[in-house]
C-alpha cells in the first residue's frame, strides 16, 4: 500500500493504513500480478450513507479504466452492504471522471479544519 500511496499522492501516507482499512465499510485494490496498483476506501457512517475515499491508480497504469472499475466495484459492494447512498467529495479536474462513474451533482459543504 505505502508503494502505491506514494506514487499516486507523491507522499509515503499513513505509518500504518490497517486502523483506516479495519473500519472501512469495504476497500478494493486493483493487482499487476502481486503488485498493487490500484486503490478505492469505502467508508461509511454505519448506516444508510457510504463515501468514496481515496480512490488512485499508479501512473504507469492509469488511462486504462482502473479507477473507473474500482469505483463501480465499491458501488456494488456497498450496495449489497445495506447503503442507500454513495457520496464522492473531488478536485475539480476530476468531475468528468466521477460524472462519467454515474455520481450526479449535489450542494455540500466543507469546512476545513487543519
Amino acid at each position: 500500500m505505502r508503494r502505491l500511496w506514494l506514487a499516486a499522492w507523491g507522499d509515503a501516507g499513513r505509518e500504518s493504513f490497517q486502523p483506516l482499512l479495519g473500519r472501512s465499510l469495504a476497500h478494493m485494490g486493483a493487482y499487476d500480478g502481486a503488485v498493487l496498483i490500484g486503490f478505492v476506501n469505502v467508508a461509511w457512517d454505519g448506516g444508510v450513507h457510504a463515501f468514496i475515499l481515496d480512490t488512485c491508480v499508479d501512473p504507469g497504469f492509469r488511462r486504462q479504466g482502473i479507477a473507473s472499475r474500482l469505483v463501480a466495484r465499491a458501488a456494488e459492494v456497498a450496495r449489497a452492504r445495506g447503503a442507500h447512498w454513495l457520496h464522492v467529495d473531488f478536485e475539480p479536474h476530476l468531475e468528468g471522471f466521477y460524472r462519467h462513474c454515474g455520481f450526479g451533482p449535489t450542494a455540500a459543504g466543507l469546512m476545513r479544519l487543519r
